[in-house]
């Protein structure tokens, strides 16, 4: 199964990722401390971007044909950067589920107030990020962190993918 958790910066898809992650043993990639692996701190250029996407993918390749449950999380906010995404779940018959968390603004602005060791994301990325979002076409589960704790956030998700898993 290929996990894609999305959202905007400071929106908790990070957290929700580990959690989730760490409670079911799945395989975690996340694009924020891919990026600082890769030596692409603050490079944001498209062929950068495209670098970080496509180790993300071919990671979550490797995983998958190795039989686990991955788990990405990425703002995943164009929709060019998810359609390799659909490409690799097919390819690799693996049912492929969407999971978009979301905030309320004035909570994204408090929480990227303070600094966050693997995101270089402030309100300035979150607002250009947010005017060049892309809503996810396929039906998803939709979070919001600011209404939820994450044992509640983590307990919806597990219960939406053991749904899906059964379709």
């Amino acid at each position: 199964m290929l996990i894609l958790i999305s959202g905007l910066p400071g929106s908790g898809k990070t957290t929700l990722a580990k959690a989730y992650a760490a409670a079911t043993g799945a395989a975690h990639f996340n694009s924020d401390l891919l990026r600082r692996e890769l030596g692409l701190m603050g490079q944001y250029r498209p062929e950068d971007k495209k670098k970080v996407y496509d180790t993300l993918l071919e990671r979550a390749r490797a995983a998958l044909l190795a039989g686990r449950e991955v788990v990405v999380d990425s703002t995943f906010y164009k929709e060019a950067v998810r359609e390799p995404f659909r490409r690799l779940a097919a390819e690799c018959a693996a049912p492929l589920l969407w999971v978009e968390v979301k905030a309320q603004e004035r909570t994204i602005r408090q929480r990227l107030q303070t600094p966050r060791p693997d995101s270089e994301a402030d309100f300035a990325v979150f607002e250009k990020i947010k005017n060049e979002y892309e809503p996810i076409a396929e039906p998803h589960l939709a979070i919001w962190s600011d209404e939820k704790t994450l044992e509640e956030m983590l307990a919806t998700m597990r219960e939406y993918v053991a749904i899906r898993q059964m379709h």
